[in-house]
Protein backbone atom coordinates (compact mmCIF):
# COMPACT_ATOMS: atom_id res chain seq x y z
CA UNK A 1 0.00 0.00 0.00
CA UNK A 2 1.00 3.47 -0.18
CA UNK A 3 2.13 5.31 2.34
CA UNK A 4 -0.49 8.17 1.28
CA UNK A 5 -4.29 7.08 1.39
CA UNK A 6 -7.90 8.43 2.35
CA UNK A 7 -10.25 6.81 3.57
CA UNK A 8 -13.32 6.76 1.62
CA UNK A 9 -16.82 6.31 2.71
CA UNK A 10 -17.05 2.78 3.30
CA UNK A 11 -13.82 3.02 5.65
CA UNK A 12 -11.20 1.84 3.52
CA UNK A 13 -8.36 2.94 2.68
CA UNK A 14 -7.92 4.70 -0.54
CA UNK A 15 -4.28 5.65 -2.37
CA UNK A 16 -3.92 8.99 -3.23
CA UNK A 17 -0.37 9.02 -4.82
CA UNK A 18 2.59 11.39 -3.10
CA UNK A 19 2.11 14.39 -1.54
CA UNK A 20 3.93 17.50 -1.58
CA UNK A 21 5.77 19.17 0.74
CA UNK A 22 6.15 23.20 1.46
CA UNK A 23 8.65 23.64 -0.39
CA UNK A 24 7.57 21.69 -3.99
CA UNK A 25 6.55 24.48 -6.22
CA UNK A 26 10.04 26.48 -4.88
CA UNK A 27 12.24 22.96 -5.91
CA UNK A 28 9.93 22.60 -8.92
CA UNK A 29 11.02 26.51 -9.67
CA UNK A 30 14.37 26.26 -9.30
CA UNK A 31 14.82 22.84 -11.95
CA UNK A 32 14.58 20.15 -8.96
CA UNK A 33 14.04 16.55 -10.33
CA UNK A 34 10.65 15.54 -8.33
CA UNK A 35 10.56 11.81 -7.31
CA UNK A 36 8.73 9.98 -4.93
CA UNK A 37 10.41 9.01 -1.65
CA UNK A 38 8.45 8.22 1.46
CA UNK A 39 4.92 9.07 0.39
CA UNK A 40 5.88 12.47 -1.07
CA UNK A 41 7.27 14.49 -4.17
CA UNK A 42 10.73 15.23 -3.53
CA UNK A 43 13.77 16.55 -5.66
CA UNK A 44 16.36 14.13 -6.23
CA UNK A 45 18.84 16.90 -7.56
CA UNK A 46 19.07 19.83 -9.52
CA UNK A 47 22.72 20.64 -11.58
CA UNK A 48 23.75 16.94 -10.59
CA UNK A 49 24.39 14.47 -7.94
CA UNK A 50 28.36 14.83 -8.22
CA UNK A 51 28.35 18.63 -8.53
CA UNK A 52 25.83 19.07 -5.90
CA UNK A 53 27.48 16.72 -4.00
CA UNK A 54 31.62 18.06 -4.04
CA UNK A 55 29.76 22.28 -3.99
CA UNK A 56 28.08 20.93 -0.47
CA UNK A 57 31.58 19.20 0.89
CA UNK A 58 33.35 22.77 -0.24
CA UNK A 59 30.34 25.30 0.09
CA UNK A 60 26.84 24.54 1.58
CA UNK A 61 23.94 22.81 0.49
CA UNK A 62 20.55 23.28 1.28
CA UNK A 63 18.16 20.49 2.01
CA UNK A 64 14.45 20.16 1.97
CA UNK A 65 13.89 17.25 4.40
CA UNK A 66 10.43 18.46 5.39
CA UNK A 67 9.27 15.07 4.97
CA UNK A 68 10.52 13.44 8.34
CA UNK A 69 8.82 13.51 11.27
CA UNK A 70 8.80 16.19 13.52
CA UNK A 71 7.19 15.46 16.96
CA UNK A 72 6.56 16.89 20.58
CA UNK A 73 6.35 15.02 23.74
CA UNK A 74 4.89 16.30 26.68
CA UNK A 75 3.42 15.95 30.14
CA UNK A 76 4.13 14.12 33.26
CA UNK A 77 6.42 11.47 33.02
CA UNK A 78 7.34 12.36 29.61
CA UNK A 79 10.86 11.46 30.31
CA UNK A 80 10.27 7.90 31.85
CA UNK A 81 7.95 7.00 29.23
CA UNK A 82 9.89 7.96 26.24
CA UNK A 83 13.33 5.76 28.25
CA UNK A 84 10.76 2.83 28.38
CA UNK A 85 11.28 3.01 24.52
CA UNK A 86 14.68 4.29 23.85
CA UNK A 87 17.96 3.34 25.51
CA UNK A 88 18.94 7.15 25.63
CA UNK A 89 19.19 8.18 29.33
CA UNK A 90 17.65 11.36 29.35
CA UNK A 91 19.27 12.71 32.94
CA UNK A 92 21.75 13.17 31.20
CA UNK A 93 20.41 15.27 27.90
CA UNK A 94 20.20 19.14 29.52
CA UNK A 95 18.20 21.91 28.06
CA UNK A 96 19.39 22.99 24.84
CA UNK A 97 21.25 19.54 23.96
CA UNK A 98 20.03 16.87 21.33
CA UNK A 99 20.89 13.38 21.15
CA UNK A 100 20.87 10.48 18.47
CA UNK A 101 18.44 7.48 20.06
CA UNK A 102 16.98 4.31 18.48
CA UNK A 103 13.19 3.33 18.98
CA UNK A 104 13.36 -0.42 19.67
CA UNK A 105 11.30 -3.25 19.12
CA UNK A 106 10.71 -5.89 21.76
CA UNK A 107 13.48 -8.54 20.58
CA UNK A 108 15.47 -5.18 20.59
CA UNK A 109 15.36 -4.58 16.84
CA UNK A 110 15.82 -1.47 15.54
CA UNK A 111 12.37 0.05 14.12
CA UNK A 112 13.91 3.35 13.50
CA UNK A 113 16.76 6.02 14.48
CA UNK A 114 16.06 9.42 15.33
CA UNK A 115 17.20 12.61 17.05
CA UNK A 116 16.19 13.72 20.77
CA UNK A 117 16.37 17.14 21.88
CA UNK A 118 15.44 18.78 25.02
CA UNK A 119 12.88 21.84 24.54
CA UNK A 120 11.23 23.98 26.94
CA UNK A 121 8.81 21.85 29.13
CA UNK A 122 9.03 18.56 26.29
CA UNK A 123 10.96 16.46 24.26
CA UNK A 124 11.60 17.07 20.65
CA UNK A 125 11.82 13.96 18.26
CA UNK A 126 12.49 14.24 14.35
CA UNK A 127 11.90 10.40 12.69
CA UNK A 128 12.54 9.35 9.40
CA UNK A 129 9.96 10.21 6.87
CA UNK A 130 9.45 6.42 5.73
CA UNK A 131 9.11 5.65 8.98
CA UNK A 132 6.96 8.43 10.60
CA UNK A 133 3.66 7.01 10.46
CA UNK A 134 4.64 3.86 11.98
CA UNK A 135 6.36 5.54 14.44
CA UNK A 136 3.79 7.97 15.55
CA UNK A 137 1.58 5.13 16.08
CA UNK A 138 4.24 2.63 18.25
CA UNK A 139 4.70 5.61 20.43
CA UNK A 140 0.69 6.33 20.70
CA UNK A 141 0.32 2.95 21.69
CA UNK A 142 2.91 2.40 24.19
CA UNK A 143 2.83 6.11 25.90
CA UNK A 144 0.76 6.31 28.67
CA UNK A 145 -1.79 8.50 28.61
CA UNK A 146 -1.31 11.43 30.75
CA UNK A 147 2.05 11.67 27.91
CA UNK A 148 1.18 13.97 24.98
CA UNK A 149 2.12 13.08 21.35
CA UNK A 150 1.73 16.45 19.15
CA UNK A 151 2.98 16.06 15.03
CA UNK A 152 4.42 19.23 14.15
CA UNK A 153 3.11 18.48 10.76
CA UNK A 154 2.89 22.42 10.39
CA UNK A 155 6.13 22.78 10.13
CA UNK A 156 9.14 22.20 7.79
CA UNK A 157 12.75 21.61 8.24
CA UNK A 158 15.78 22.41 6.71
CA UNK A 159 19.27 20.92 6.65
CA UNK A 160 22.18 23.81 5.84
CA UNK A 161 25.35 21.80 5.16
CA UNK A 162 28.99 22.38 4.65
CA UNK A 163 32.07 23.89 5.68
CA UNK A 164 30.70 27.92 4.89
CA UNK A 165 27.25 26.80 5.73
CA UNK A 166 28.05 28.64 9.17
CA UNK A 167 28.83 31.85 7.35
CA UNK A 168 25.84 31.67 5.00
CA UNK A 169 23.79 31.57 8.33
CA UNK A 170 25.04 33.98 10.60
CA UNK A 171 24.07 36.64 8.40
CA UNK A 172 20.95 35.88 8.97
CA UNK A 173 19.60 34.46 12.15
CA UNK A 174 19.85 36.51 15.46
CA UNK A 175 18.94 35.48 18.64
CA UNK A 176 19.63 35.99 22.75
CA UNK A 177 22.83 34.92 22.00
CA UNK A 178 25.48 34.31 18.72
CA UNK A 179 25.30 31.20 16.34
CA UNK A 180 29.05 30.64 17.11
CA UNK A 181 27.69 29.85 20.95
CA UNK A 182 26.11 27.13 18.81
CA UNK A 183 28.38 23.84 18.98
CA UNK A 184 27.14 20.13 17.64
CA UNK A 185 24.46 18.58 18.64
CA UNK A 186 23.22 21.72 20.68
CA UNK A 187 20.26 23.98 19.30
CA UNK A 188 18.55 27.41 20.28
CA UNK A 189 15.54 29.43 19.17
CA UNK A 190 16.53 32.24 16.41
CA UNK A 191 14.93 34.07 14.10
CA UNK A 192 15.07 34.44 10.39
CA UNK A 193 13.93 37.47 8.37
CA UNK A 194 11.48 37.83 11.14
CA UNK A 195 10.39 34.24 11.64
CA UNK A 196 10.80 32.67 15.01
CA UNK A 197 12.59 29.10 14.10
CA UNK A 198 14.32 26.67 15.96
CA UNK A 199 18.24 25.86 15.20
CA UNK A 200 20.38 22.50 15.95
CA UNK A 201 24.04 22.33 14.89
CA UNK A 202 23.54 18.76 13.69
CA UNK A 203 23.26 17.07 10.18
CA UNK A 204 23.46 13.73 8.32
CA UNK A 205 26.34 14.18 5.91
CA UNK A 206 29.40 14.41 8.21
CA UNK A 207 30.07 18.04 7.65
CA UNK A 208 29.66 21.13 10.13
CA UNK A 209 26.11 22.16 9.32
CA UNK A 210 22.67 23.30 11.19
CA UNK A 211 18.92 21.76 10.67
CA UNK A 212 16.05 24.42 11.03
CA UNK A 213 12.58 23.71 12.17
CA UNK A 214 10.62 26.62 10.90
CA UNK A 215 7.00 26.92 10.31
CA UNK A 216 6.01 25.77 6.69
CA UNK A 217 4.29 28.43 5.46
CA UNK A 218 7.56 30.51 5.63
CA UNK A 219 9.66 27.50 3.64
CA UNK A 220 9.84 29.91 0.66
CA UNK A 221 11.09 32.92 2.15
CA UNK A 222 13.60 31.09 4.59
CA UNK A 223 15.02 29.41 1.57
CA UNK A 224 14.95 32.53 -0.71
CA UNK A 225 17.10 34.03 2.43
CA UNK A 226 19.64 31.37 2.52
CA UNK A 227 19.99 30.36 -0.98
CA UNK A 228 20.15 33.97 -2.28
CA UNK A 229 23.79 33.64 -0.04
CA UNK A 230 26.80 32.94 -2.25
CA UNK A 231 28.09 29.65 -0.61
CA UNK A 232 24.23 28.43 -0.67
CA UNK A 233 22.88 25.96 -3.54
CA UNK A 234 19.83 23.72 -3.03
CA UNK A 235 20.50 19.97 -3.20
CA UNK A 236 18.43 17.13 -3.48
CA UNK A 237 18.46 13.73 -2.10
CA UNK A 238 20.83 11.91 -4.60
CA UNK A 239 23.87 13.93 -3.00
CA UNK A 240 22.49 13.54 0.26
CA UNK A 241 22.59 9.88 0.13
CA UNK A 242 26.54 9.99 -1.12
CA UNK A 243 27.36 12.46 1.20
CA UNK A 244 26.23 10.15 4.47
CA UNK A 245 27.71 7.32 2.67
CA UNK A 246 31.02 8.80 2.51
CA UNK A 247 30.45 9.83 6.20
CA UNK A 248 29.23 6.20 7.18
CA UNK A 249 26.21 7.32 8.63
CA UNK A 250 23.50 4.25 8.68
CA UNK A 251 20.00 4.69 6.75
CA UNK A 252 16.96 3.32 7.93
CA UNK A 253 15.85 0.85 5.65
CA UNK A 254 18.82 -0.14 4.01
CA UNK A 255 21.60 -0.48 6.88
CA UNK A 256 19.44 -0.66 9.60
CA UNK A 257 16.23 -2.38 10.04
CA UNK A 258 13.92 -4.23 12.25
CA UNK A 259 16.38 -7.83 11.97
CA UNK A 260 19.37 -5.67 13.21
CA UNK A 261 20.13 -4.68 16.62
CA UNK A 262 22.39 -1.27 17.91
CA UNK A 263 25.34 -3.39 18.40
CA UNK A 264 25.76 -5.48 15.02
CA UNK A 265 25.05 -2.25 13.69
CA UNK A 266 27.74 -0.47 15.38
CA UNK A 267 25.55 1.82 17.68
CA UNK A 268 26.50 1.33 20.91
CA UNK A 269 27.16 4.48 21.64
CA UNK A 270 23.55 5.37 21.91
CA UNK A 271 22.88 2.75 24.38
CA UNK A 272 23.45 5.59 27.53
CA UNK A 273 26.02 3.91 30.45
CA UNK A 274 22.68 4.06 33.04
CA UNK A 275 20.91 2.21 30.85
CA UNK A 276 23.58 -0.40 30.75
CA UNK A 277 23.60 -1.11 34.30
CA UNK A 278 19.58 -0.74 34.60
CA UNK A 279 18.19 -2.33 31.46
CA UNK A 280 14.45 -1.83 31.40
CA UNK A 281 14.20 -0.77 27.56
CA UNK A 282 12.79 -3.16 24.40
CA UNK A 283 15.19 -5.78 24.00
CA UNK A 284 17.68 -4.89 27.24
CA UNK A 285 18.53 -8.35 27.71
CA UNK A 286 19.42 -9.24 24.24
CA UNK A 287 20.92 -6.23 23.76
CA UNK A 288 22.86 -6.30 27.13
CA UNK A 289 24.14 -9.68 26.03
CA UNK A 290 25.80 -8.88 22.90
CA UNK A 291 27.76 -5.84 24.49
CA UNK A 292 29.13 -8.36 26.76
CA UNK A 293 29.58 -11.22 24.30
CA UNK A 294 30.06 -9.69 21.17
CA UNK A 295 27.57 -10.23 18.11
CA UNK A 296 27.87 -12.25 15.13
CA UNK A 297 27.95 -10.14 12.42
CA UNK A 298 29.51 -6.70 12.73
CA UNK A 299 28.47 -3.14 10.09
CA UNK A 300 31.51 -2.28 8.29
CA UNK A 301 33.28 -0.26 5.77
CA UNK A 302 34.15 -1.58 2.44
CA UNK A 303 36.23 -0.17 -0.35
CA UNK A 304 36.39 -1.74 -4.09
CA UNK A 305 39.36 -2.30 -6.47
CA UNK A 306 38.32 -0.51 -9.98
CA UNK A 307 35.41 1.37 -11.10
CA UNK A 308 32.30 -0.98 -10.59
CA UNK A 309 30.08 0.14 -7.30
CA UNK A 310 28.39 -2.25 -5.33
CA UNK A 311 25.20 -2.22 -4.73
CA UNK A 312 22.63 -2.87 -1.98
CA UNK A 313 21.89 -6.59 -2.12
CA UNK A 314 25.28 -7.44 -3.40
CA UNK A 315 26.60 -10.61 -1.51
CA UNK A 316 30.19 -10.64 -0.05
CA UNK A 317 32.76 -13.64 0.30
CA UNK A 318 35.48 -14.78 2.06
CA UNK A 319 37.35 -17.91 0.11
CA UNK A 320 34.50 -18.45 -1.73
CA UNK A 321 31.89 -18.36 1.18
CA UNK A 322 28.89 -16.47 1.61
CA UNK A 323 29.91 -14.00 4.81
CA UNK A 324 27.62 -11.07 4.24
CA UNK A 325 25.94 -8.75 2.08
CA UNK A 326 25.84 -4.97 1.17
CA UNK A 327 23.61 -2.59 2.25
CA UNK A 328 24.63 0.86 1.18
CA UNK A 329 27.26 1.29 -1.87
CA UNK A 330 28.10 3.60 -4.49
CA UNK A 331 30.71 5.77 -6.19
CA UNK A 332 32.31 7.83 -3.76
CA UNK A 333 33.22 11.66 -5.86
CA UNK A 334 35.82 12.77 -3.01
CA UNK A 335 37.51 9.27 -2.64
CA UNK A 336 37.31 9.04 -5.96
CA UNK A 337 36.82 5.16 -5.62
CA UNK A 338 33.36 2.86 -4.93
CA UNK A 339 32.77 2.18 -1.29
CA UNK A 340 30.13 0.60 0.52
CA UNK A 341 28.60 -0.76 3.63
CA UNK A 342 27.57 -3.89 4.79
CA UNK A 343 27.33 -6.44 7.31
CA UNK A 344 29.82 -9.57 7.55
CA UNK A 345 31.13 -12.18 9.98
CA UNK A 346 32.10 -10.86 13.20
CA UNK A 347 35.31 -12.46 12.81
CA UNK A 348 36.09 -10.81 9.49
CA UNK A 349 35.26 -7.11 10.65
CA UNK A 350 38.66 -5.97 10.89
CA UNK A 351 40.27 -3.36 8.92
CA UNK A 352 42.40 -4.97 6.58
CA UNK A 353 40.64 -8.14 6.01
CA UNK A 354 40.34 -9.04 2.12
CA UNK A 355 36.76 -9.87 0.91
CA UNK A 356 34.97 -10.32 -2.67
CA UNK A 357 31.62 -8.57 -3.51
CA UNK A 358 29.77 -10.33 -6.25
CA UNK A 359 28.41 -7.84 -8.64
CA UNK A 360 27.18 -8.98 -12.21
CA UNK A 361 28.49 -12.28 -12.04
CA UNK A 362 31.89 -10.96 -11.26
CA UNK A 363 33.54 -11.70 -8.19
CA UNK A 364 35.19 -7.83 -7.21
CA UNK A 365 38.13 -7.92 -5.06
CA UNK A 366 37.23 -5.41 -1.63
CA UNK A 367 38.54 -4.10 1.71
CA UNK A 368 37.55 -3.84 4.82
CA UNK A 369 38.17 -0.45 6.10
CA UNK A 370 37.28 1.65 9.35
CA UNK A 371 34.19 4.16 8.94
CA UNK A 372 34.17 7.16 8.17
CA UNK A 373 35.43 7.45 4.16
CA UNK A 374 35.41 10.79 4.72
CA UNK A 375 36.47 12.54 7.98
CA UNK A 376 33.40 14.34 9.89
CA UNK A 377 33.77 18.03 10.49
CA UNK A 378 31.48 18.64 13.68
CA UNK A 379 31.98 21.50 14.87
CA UNK A 380 32.63 20.48 18.76
CA UNK A 381 32.63 22.17 21.62
CA UNK A 382 35.91 23.49 22.88
CA UNK A 383 37.54 22.22 19.32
Amino acid sequence: MSDTYEIDDNGEPVETGPETLPLDAWNRARGGRMVEFAGYWMPVQYEGIIAEHTWTRTHAGLFDVSHMGQLLVSGEGADAAVEALLPIDLATLRPGMQRYSLLLAEDGGILDDLMVSRWPEALYLVVNGATKWDDIAHLREFLPDEVTLNHLDDRALFALQGPEAFAALERHATGEYPLSALTFMHFGKFEIGGVEVMISRSGYTGEDGFEISLPAEAAAQIADLLCGEPEVKPIGLGARDSLRLEAGLPLYGHDLSETIDPVSADLSFAIGKRRRAEGAFPGAERILSLLADGPSVRRVGLVLEGRMAAREGATIFHGGELVGSVTSGGFSPTCARPIAMGYVSAALAAPGTKLEIEMRGKRLPAEVVPLPFVPHRYHRKGA
